[in-house]
């Protein structure tokens, strides 16, 4: 069965944008700032981190995570509006960190907008799985610490495709689908985090 978190990208065709590749980071601030970027801390100051940075949005969908998290444990509905606005944050997040890792050209929307890459997420069954909510940082830690060493290898990975846009103009095939791979696994552990799936994240770049 294929996960309830699903992300597809339409990779650039033809040579790349050799010129905005070069300023990405600089070029996505904007972005940056409002729903963050990719990275994994397995310690901070306050303990178990995950996600980088998830910029403004991201604050408030933590937030409202934790609401959501007991409302779900003490039996109530996770509230529609607050899936809403997470799957919001999440749908532009995917397009936003899709730029930064260089898997598209196109300038991504501020929120919804067409893109090339596209976030699905299909809601849990009823009723939601209190036990595997009531325990979710816990049950997320494997996928801390293989992320973790995934975004290692990624950062090396992705700075010789960025070498590879500026001198050739392409991004080697291997090292975009393993980027693509990290970003899919990223995303569905994120959403499971959220609270907006109750299935296990597979440990897959599929």
């Amino acid at each position: 069965m294929s996960y309830p978190v699903v992300v597809t990208i339409d990779p650039p065709s033809g040579e790349r944008n050799r010129l905005t590749a070069a300023f990405r980071i600089i070029l996505a601030i904007p972005h940056l700032l409002l729903v963050g970027g990719l990275g994994v801390s397995l310690l901070s100051r306050n303990g178990l981190a995950f996600g980088g940075e998830g910029g403004v949005l991201g604050a408030v969908a933590g937030v409202l995570a934790i609401v959501s998290w007991f409302t779900i444990v003490f039996g109530g509905p996770h509230i529609a509006g607050i899936r809403e606005f997470t799957r919001f944050f999440l749908r532009w997040r995917v397009r936003a960190i899709a730029y930064v890792m260089l898997l598209e050209d196109r300038y991504p929307p501020f929120g919804d907008g067409p893109y090339p890459t596209t976030f699905d997420i299909a809601d849990p069954p009823l009723p939601r799985d209190r036990v595997s909510v009531g325990f979710r940082l816990l049950l997320a830690i494997p996928h801390f610490v293989v992320l973790f060493f995934l975004t290692i290898v990624w950062c090396f990975t992705s700075f010789v495709g960025w070498l590879s846009i500026l001198v050739g103009g392409r991004y080697p095939k291997p090292l975009y689908d393993f980027s693509v791979g990290v970003l899919r696994w990223h995303v569905r552990v994120e959403a499971y985090m959220f609270l907006m799936v109750d299935a296990y994240p597979p440990f897959s770049l599929d």
